[in-house]
């Protein structure tokens, strides 16, 4: 080989180089197994990294690492400067902001313990993991971050692999993915929790529950369908579809099949089961339980009764994968088949320490992922007693008790009382403690602000999608034998209708009404939460204060209406099992006589006898006093700021020339026309707050649809001089 050909070969292999190692940082699919360490600039070589990480370095005494830009420019060639770099790019998410304006940024060094309340042994010898501060944080990211629940803070972590290096344990330390998940570290992660959790017996399933002789069970061993057994151990996936799936769903036809030994062909099965199916055999376990193939799909009635008994399968289960890593079915679980992930973590050598970049918490993990968006998922995960989840970054594992990763060393037994990672969960789940034997209305209306951010492909699943959850909170929350659908028509719970019924639009959340398949929304009333395409929440009176989010609303102080009815499927009028709010103090039976700014709550009853026109099923009709108000749009410079909101927080004004000032406050869609007269119901009576004294609930409008929920001052109501009528709110 002469030397002009030499000298051409190897300038185009220095340019493919070249060309790869952007590439490389686009991707982050940056993993150093080489024990040499990096290089370093003059700032970073005067650190003493093993004994920051060692002895700790407090914040008063943080160390300047320089500009960022500079830090940035000296990634190529100084190890640290690379890592400090791609943790800022990654925690900031500048691929999405990139016009960030990065000058006049310093960065600072420090370490802090982890977790920052370790107790007993790692408190005398804690673990340390450096930690960047910016002089600065940009507004725009910063808000994204609170938005989506993003990490905030900047930390590396030492490897445990280097632990010897630090004369320290390698619980706490980061650990090295491979391409292909542990499965001996599942097996691990199952078997402690089951041995040291009392995640076995949670109270929404009694402990002598067993499966109905209608459940199915894939034999992973034999691979075919197989009745299960009324105390099977098996597992569940929880996976989204991604749209129609006949060419491997069990249908009455190929059941025939696939009751067979291996009658189950896994050459037809989508990636995902068909890892879901191997991964069960390799863990060890002999059964596993998937919807598409364990349920007749061309069977309404073999659904209908599977869907009935959702909560019964996913919270028997010994544990449940959740395929987040994908879009569909088709895309796998990763790390489970050969090439199926990319390792995503940033591990550099420096002065002889295997420093990485923490991938994200399982909370941001799971936010992120499409699966986090679809709503048959949610009660999946809620049900779950274990979760396996597999997302884009890594592996977890969560219980009622604890939350494992990949990356950390957290599952030993010495570290249970602390559970470093516990915080990071998904923070979905019912109430756990060993004393609950109920779930409380304000779990309630924390679960559907959640469920309602999700999206459905078929609109009228929107109950069915959470049967589950209505089912164990039937069982466990109302009178034994109560019926669900009795319990929770439309979603919403009957009994607890005064606090139901005051769901809000998240501001920035555009509501839409919900359809049936032939375009009819009458199927949805207006007053229910499933009536509406769109997020709510059930914040109290402060977000119209400042339009920020709140806290869950308190549980009224007074129901103010006496009695409540609903027009049945059937067309005929119940009445509806609602616990009357009691008020904590005695109603003298002349109040308005006594005081003329006291409302008191109607002694009568809205009667079938007084409806003279059709009705559509799902309307309420309740006796209340009605009054008119102006709503004016709020312009105090600290709400309705955000010309992009879809709603916008108004002024309740009395219509009256007399009483013309702020009476209330109320959520209405951005496009309300300001000023504009709406009609007013009273519901029910709450404390208020601080600005809004003992103000009314009310909503909706007469027949109609309902318009909003808004708190108006006591006082003003009563100056409205309005009779009593019926309601009949659609």
């Amino acid at each position: 080989m002469n030397d002009t050909v030499r000298d051409s070969m190897l300038q185009r292999l220095g340019q493919r180089l070249q060309q790869a190692i952007p590439s490389l940082k686009a991707s982050h699919h940056t993993q150093e197994t080489t024990t040499a360490s990096s290089t370093l600039c003059a700032t970073c070589a005067s650190l003493n990294i093993k004994q920051i990480l060692r002895d700790g370095l407090p914040e008063e005494d943080k160390i300047c690492l320089g500009l960022l830009p500079d830090i940035m420019n000296k990634g190529d060639h100084c190890g640290m400067c690379c890592l400090v770099s791609d943790l800022i790019r990654r925690r900031w998410r500048l691929y999405d902001f990139p016009n960030a304006d990065l000058q006049n940024i310093s960065c600072y060094l420090s370490s802090r313990q982890f977790p920052e309340d370790a107790p007993g042994p790692q408190a005398r010898r804690p673990c340390y993991r450096l930690y960047i501060h910016p002089s600065r944080r940009l507004p725009d990211i910063q808000r994204r971050l609170v938005t989506t629940g993003a990490a905030l803070y900047l930390d590396i972590q030492s490897l445990a692999e280097g632990s010897r290096e630090l004369s320290r344990s390698r619980d706490l330390r980061g650990r090295r993915l491979k391409e292909e998940v542990d499965v001996g570290l599942i097996k691990k992660w199952v078997k402690r929790c089951e041995a040291n959790h009392d995640c076995e017996s949670v109270w929404r399933r009694p402990s002598d529950e067993r499966l109905p002789d209608f459940v199915r069970m894939i034999d992973v061993t034999k691979m075919a369908l197989v009745p299960a057994s009324p105390d099977c151990r098996y597992v569940a996936l929880s996976y989204v579809w991604g749209g129609p799936g006949d060419y491997y769903w069990t249908t009455t036809e190929n059941m025939k099949t696939r009751v067979l030994p291996a009658g189950l062909d896994a050459g037809v099965l989508p990636a995902t089961i068909r890892d879901a199916i191997a991964l069960t055999r390799q863990i060890g376990e002999r059964y596993i339980w998937i919807d598409a193939l364990c349920i007749l799909q061309d069977s309404p009635t073999d659904k209908g009764a599977q869907i009935c008994i959702m909560d019964l399968i996913y919270s028997r289960a010994a544990f449940t994968i959740f395929a987040a890593s994908g879009q569909s079915v088709r895309d796998g679980l990763s790390g489970v088949s050969p090439t199926s992930r990319s390792v995503t973590q940033h591990i550099k050598c420096v002065q002889g320490v295997h420093l990485a970049i923490p991938l994200p918490p399982l909370s941001e993990a799971l936010t992120e992922s499409n699966w986090n968006t679809r709503g048959w998922t949610f009660q999946e995960i809620l049900l779950s007693r274990r979760r396996l989840i597999f997302t884009k970054h890594q592996m977890y594992f969560e219980c009622a008790k604890d939350v494992w990763c990949e990356d950390v060393v957290a599952e030993s037994k010495t570290l249970s009382s602390c559970r470093p990672l516990f915080i990071s969960g998904t923070a979905v789940s019912l109430p756990n403690y060993p004393e609950a034997s109920y779930m409380t209305v304000r779990d309630y209306v924390a679960a559907v602000a959640r469920y309602s951010q999700r999206r459905l492909t078929v609109e009228s699943d929107i109950v069915a999608a959470i049967t589950a959850l209505l089912n164990v909170l039937t069982r466990n929350c109302e009178p034994t034998g109560s019926d669900p659908k009795k319990a929770f028509p439309f979603g919403m719970w009957i009994r607890h209708l005064d606090t139901s019924l005051l769901w809000q639009p998240s501001l920035h959340e555009v509501l839409v009404r919900r359809t049936a398949v032939d375009g009819n929304h009458l199927r949805w009333p207006s007053w229910a939460w499933t009536g509406w395409k769109g997020a709510i929440r059930y914040g109290n009176e402060s977000q119209m204060l400042d339009g920020s989010d709140s806290d869950i609303h308190a549980r009224p102080d007074e129901s103010l209406v006496t009695a409540w009815y609903m027009v049945n499927d059937d067309r005929s009028i119940i009445q509806l099992d609602v616990e009357t709010i009691l008020a904590s103090w005695t109603v003298p039976v002349n109040a308005e006589q006594i005081n003329p700014q006291v409302y008191v709550r109607s002694k009568n009853y809205a009667s079938d006898l007084e409806l003279e026109f059709f009705s559509p099923p799902g309307t309420l009709i309740f006796r209340t006093r009605p009054a008119y108000f102006q709503v004016v749009k709020v312009d105090d410079g600290v709400v309705n700021t955000d010309s992009a909101a879809a709603h916008a927080i108004f002024h309740v004004v009395p219509v009256d020339p007399a009483f013309q000032s702020n009476a209330g406050r109320i959520i209405l869609p951005a496009s309300t026309a300001s000023p504009t007269t709406f009609e007013f119901i009273v519901l029910s009576r709450c404390d208020g707050i601080r600005g809004i004294y003992d103000e009314l609930t009310w909503g909706g409008r007469y027949y109609g649809e309902r318009v909003g929920v808004g708190v108006v001052v006591e006082s003003a109501w009563i100056k409205s001089h309005k009779e009593e009528c019926v309601v009949l709110l659609a």
